[in-house]
């Protein structure tokens, strides 16, 4: 079989194993102060980026350090609004100063949760993209509600898959707080992220297969594992004929 897909990292988020990550990811999406990351740790990973050719994206979220950035922030959208266009920003000055290309943009954790089934967060995103002028690509899940506002609005995406989280029947996520939300078997990540990749579908929690598609596939770089798992995982997608670009 031959495919070739786009593997992403998420980084900067001060597990600081990015160097070791590189080698085995096509694009990677920087942590720009809202969960994780400051002006220092963006330099930092988007300089290993520009060493192993990464594609380099922002990765802004709710700002909420003391949980990660992975629990709902009720705020108004302007204040949304207001502070991820700011981390972009700050992320997007970091690369003018080094000459590099911001390629695209992938919200982080309950941002990117909320705006797969929720519109009002999900049109704040498209806000952004639309003031901030670029023609970069927008990280979305399949047949999400941002994927669909996207579109309308000619705003350039990648469907986005997760090789190391399970799906439920809806495609939304398996939540963190349940023991299945997360893959951390190298065969059983192989299978997961083959089955997208070959047949457009993804075995849920349930036992079904539901329909899926995914240009690239997120490894979490907060995963203590991570390496080891995308170091197999690439390895046996690449003796498949499925090149990771």
């Amino acid at each position: 079989m031959y495919k070739r897909i786009d593997i992403n990292a998420d980084i900067g988020e001060g597990i600081e194993n990015e160097a070791e990550l590189m080698p085995h990811i096509s694009s990677c999406n920087i942590a720009c102060g809202g969960h994780a990351g400051n002006l220092e740790t963006m330099k930092r990973v988007s300089s290993l980026a520009k060493k192993h050719g990464v594609k380099i994206g922002a990765h802004p979220s709710f700002p909420d350090k003391e949980n990660f950035g992975r629990k709902a922030v009720d705020m108004p959208s302007t204040a949304l609004y207001t502070s991820i266009i700011n981390q972009i920003k700050d992320l997007k000055r970091v690369l003018d100063e080094n000459h590099l290309h911001l390629h695209h943009v992938k919200p982080h954790g309950a941002l990117y949760n909320m705006a797969a089934v929720d519109e009002k967060i999900a049109k704040v995103i498209i806000e952004v993209m639309k003031a901030l002028m670029l023609r970069v690509h927008l990280y979305v899940p399949y047949n999400s509600v941002i994927a669909k506002l996207a579109i309308e609005n000619k705003i350039p995406i990648m469907y986005e898959a997760f090789t190391d989280r399970n799906y439920n029947s809806d495609l939304t996520l398996v939540s963190r707080a349940n023991e299945n939300a997360l893959i951390t078997d190298a065969e059983v990540m192989y299978n997961h992220v083959y089955a997208m990749v070959a047949h457009e579908e993804v075995k849920t929690v349930s036992g079904e297969f539901v329909k899926i598609k995914a240009d690239t596939f997120c490894v979490h770089g907060d995963n203590l594992d991570a390496y080891a798992l995308i170091q197999s995982l690439t390895k046996r997608l690449k003796s498949e004929g499925i090149q990771i670009i």
